[in-house]
């Protein structure tokens, strides 16, 4: 045999070059499925919970709750007790021309409220008289708290302003135009620059009730979280890392 019998011919080489790329392609198709299943399933297996540890988390919400309602429920008796003080509907236009506006249901006693001294439970209504959140444990038919929170986190600037100068244990009704609540930022009450009112209660940000609404946060971050398969407290640590 000499060289030249050895020697491959153009269409031969072209052919052979092709079959090399689809087999390169093929390797490294197969490589990338190998690593994104690995991600997936190692996504799953962090993101998986037991059964019992939602029982626990559920059990833990459930009693935390039940201390916290029995420590606010003369809190809530008394907010309550003025719900039907707050007419609920109002005229959209008028309330984003007429601007902020408050009214003191019931004057407090306490310390004037500042940014971070007191904690807060309320109700908020649409124009339509639909509540689109509250501090009840059920916006139709509440029968305590499930919340007091501390705005010290941040509020909207309606809310800041129309809590000013109340006193601890004070309840305001606040009608806050959609330029001070969320603006074209977020839709609320079916859209954007909707302005929203509020009735509130303020209270003192201090022990045992700071500690008791700080644990029942936490309580209740861990069965949310625990519902989408996801250990908060795992979380947290891996957060912190």
């Amino acid at each position: 045999m000499d060289e030249k019998e050895l020697k491959t011919s153009t269409k031969q080489r072209v052919f052979i070059i092709i079959i090399a790329v689809i087999m390169l392609a093929s390797i490294i198709a197969s490589y990338a499925a190998i690593v994104i299943s690995g991600s997936v399933n190692s996504g799953e297996e962090e993101s998986q919970i037991d059964e019992a540890k939602v029982a626990e988390y559920q059990a833990a919400y459930d009693a935390k709750l039940k201390e916290f309602q029995k420590a606010t429920d003369s809190d809530y008796k008394k907010f309550v007790s003025h719900k039907g003080d707050v007419v609920k509907g109002y005229n959209e236009a008028a309330a984003n021309e007429n601007g902020l506006k408050t009214k003191d249901i019931e004057k407090g006693s306490g310390e004037t409220v500042s940014e971070s001294n007191y904690l807060a439970y309320y109700v908020g209504w649409c124009a339509d008289e639909s509540v689109f959140d509250s501090s009840f444990d059920d916006n139709d038919k509440p029968t305590g708290f499930r919340i007091a929170i501390d705005p010290s986190v941040g509020m909207i600037e309606g809310w800041n302003q129309g809590v000013k100068g109340m006193k601890m244990g004070g309840i305001r009704e606040i009608t806050i135009p959609g330029e001070l609540a969320y603006g074209e930022s977020k839709e609320i009450c079916g859209g954007k620059n909707k302005p929203l009112k509020f009735m509130v209660m303020t209270v003192a940000n201090k022990d045992p009730l700071k500690a008791l609404a700080k644990e029942l946060e936490t309580a209740t971050m861990r069965l949310q979280y625990a519902s989408f398969g996801v250990d908060y407290d795992e979380m947290m640590k891996t957060s912190d890392q």
